[in-house]
């Protein structure tokens, strides 16, 4: 009965922690008495758990502000630099293949950002970029990394680079740094980027499309508030559409649009999303949009979508990665049972 008791105190104060971190990320800087009518929680124990925060780096002081009774109260910041986020993404940039890492704060801020191109693609890489960046900022605790492919099981299954076939990335890479790894797939990520960028709502359905230069192209879909993801991953290796395009080959314009058409009537009849994302650098908007209205009038679908067409994948592929990474380090709700 006694170890029970302690149980429910000691996980009782990690609610009390976690409501008080939350707050505290959420208004920047408070006072006690603040702190005590924002959580509900009383001063006595607010003292106690402000102490444990500060203590841990959590929290810090401020200068002191004077409250309405005229009195000094001390006020606590939030450290948005307490546990940091390195993400590290693989993208096609103007042709080159290119890995973008950046550093990231609770308050979302980029701390560090760093560009990598490479000819041929090898595993160590990523390493590397890791070992710099970890060497910089000692308060990283997750790794987030966007692949051009799918992992099974934990292993690399689909991807266009060859080397990372068959690579246990993440447990690779939580073996070597003792941290959290998320590996996520790079369209995925990027609509994820896109859903948390526009904040959409949980009943509608998103569809991104990227088209890289010199790659297949792939799907993601973002729906009920989250990607589906299909069996082992495999939801939207739209390559295997029974299409007739060869993708490991440059497209001219009119063969390029007649297969993204194809494509997007296609994802419209299974899916029939509120709005598909094209990405695709170097696209005639105006030829591309021609081409699909004139694709409407000879094949009937069941909705017309909102399209929305983006030059570069790197910005929705960088920030789903940022939110998923920065998710992981957020308090998890615990309840008593």
């Amino acid at each position: 009965m006694i170890a029970i008791e302690k149980a429910s105190a000691s996980l009782m104060k990690q609610m009390n922690l976690n409501m008080i971190r939350r707050v505290m990320k959420q208004i920047g800087a408070g006072t006690k008495p603040q702190l005590a009518n924002k959580t509900g929680l009383s001063v006595v124990t607010i003292n106690s758990l402000v102490k444990h925060l500060v203590d841990s780096g959590e929290l810090f002081e401020d200068k002191n502000q004077v409250s309405s009774g005229g009195r000094p109260a001390l006020t606590y910041r939030f450290n948005y630099n307490y546990s940091l986020a390195l993400v590290l993404h693989m993208v096609e940039e103007q042709g080159e293949d290119v890995i973008k890492a950046s550093v990231v704060n609770l308050n979302e801020d980029i701390l560090k950002q760093e560009r990598y191109v490479y000819q041929e693609f090898n595993p160590s890489i990523v390493f590397q970029c890791i070992d710099r960046l970890l060497e910089q900022f000692e308060s990283i605790k997750v790794i987030g990394v966007g692949i051009p492919g799918q992992s099974v099981d934990g292993v690399i299954t689909v991807t266009s680079h060859k080397l990372l076939y068959g690579v246990r990335l993440t447990e690779q890479l939580e073996s070597a740094y003792g941290l959290p790894v998320i590996v996520e797939n790079d369209v995925n990520a990027a609509i994820s980027g896109y859903a948390y960028r526009k904040q959409v709502s949980d009943d509608q359905c998103i569809v991104g499309i990227y088209f890289p230069e010199k790659y297949p192209p792939g799907m993601g879909t973002y729906l009920s508030g989250r990607v589906i993801k299909g069996k082992y991953g495999m939801a939207g290796e739209i390559k295997y559409l029974p299409i007739d395009v060869d993708w490991s080959k440059p497209l001219d314009v009119g063969a390029f649009n007649e297969a993204a058409c194809r494509i997007m009537q296609s994802v419209n009849a299974v899916l029939a999303p509120d709005t598909i994302v094209i990405y695709k650098e170097q696209i005639d908007e105006e030829a591309f949009l021609n081409e699909w209205n004139s694709y409407l009038i000879s094949h009937a679908i069941p909705t017309c979508p909102e399209l929305v067409l983006e030059p570069s994948v790197a910005r929705d592929y960088a920030d789903g990665l940022k939110w998923l990474a920065l998710n992981e380090l957020e308090p998890k709700y615990t309840e008593l049972s």
